[in-house]
């Protein structure tokens, strides 16, 4: 039996430190998929010189974790990742340096040191805009009204498995509806509890077009506005960064 193969040199140093990043995808980088980012992640942080940790074996790869990123062609204030480091780093000055290195359009907005816990724990809901040129405020309006009225709104999607069901009604949680800048024009802001499988803002619209013939000139321009925890008691999101002691309300 031949011996097992072990890589060469001195396996790579522990992580002494985990970051949690926020960032946001705006503008034409709403389109670049999870894939996308993760290598323009990589690129910055060597260039930016932040010492990160490495796994293990004859593939190391650095130690970056990824959590609920928005669907592709959807802009977001509000996506997050963590990163272990091999030297203990200032969380502001690692903020500014990948800021610098991130290409226009990604755009760092704080790091903070983890706390205890999943970070996916912490993300339970998510504050979307969808912004629908050429539709008026109270087409809208009626539109939400209808689909809020409904105890159940079923609809599908494919996934890796094929396609599935499942209740776009339930998880919308508060939703308000006002006009937009240029007239005609609705914007439909709304919380959503997140699920399995997670309900998005095109299931919504999907949902919205099922208990009405509404049929809007042009897709929406969906924006995450937030995600975080979710309390029930306040109806908001909280910032899934803030501490355990800065948190307010349920963490379940």
């Amino acid at each position: 039996m031949s011996p097992q193969r072990t890589p060469d040199g001195p396996p790579p140093p522990p992580p002494v430190q985990k970051l949690r990043v926020q960032y946001a995808r705006r503008g034409r980088l709403r389109f670049s998929s999870t894939r996308d980012f993760a290598r323009a992640l990589e690129r910055a942080l060597r260039r930016s010189g932040v010492p990160m940790a490495f796994s293990a074996g004859f593939h190391p790869h650095p130690k970056i974790s990824y959590a609920n990123g928005a669907p592709t062609g959807m802009a977001s204030e509000a996506e997050y990742f963590e990163i272990s480091v091999t030297e203990h780093v200032d969380p502001e000055a690692v903020r500014v340096a990948l800021d610098e290195a991130l290409p226009e359009g990604i755009d760092v907005i704080q790091v903070v040191d983890a706390t205890p816990g999943a970070l996916a724990d912490r993300l339970q809901a998510s504050r979307w805009r969808m912004v629908f040129a050429g539709v008026e405020v109270e087409e809208l309006q009626r539109v939400v009204d209808a689909f809020l009225a409904q105890e159940r709104v079923e609809v599908s999607r494919m996934f890796k498995r094929g396609r599935k069901s499942f209740d776009a009604r339930e998880p919308v949680r508060e939703t308000r509806v006002e006009a937009g800048p240029d007239a005609p024009c609705a914007i439909l802001t709304m919380v959503v509890r997140h699920t399995t499988p997670a309900v998005r803002p095109d299931d919504v619209l999907t949902a919205l077009s099922l208990v009405t013939p509404f049929a809007p000139p042009r897709p929406p321009m969906v924006t995450r506005l937030e995600q975080g925890v979710w309390d029930e008691a306040d109806a908001t999101v909280i910032d899934p960064l803030m501490t355990d002691e800065d948190t307010v309300g349920p963490m379940g």
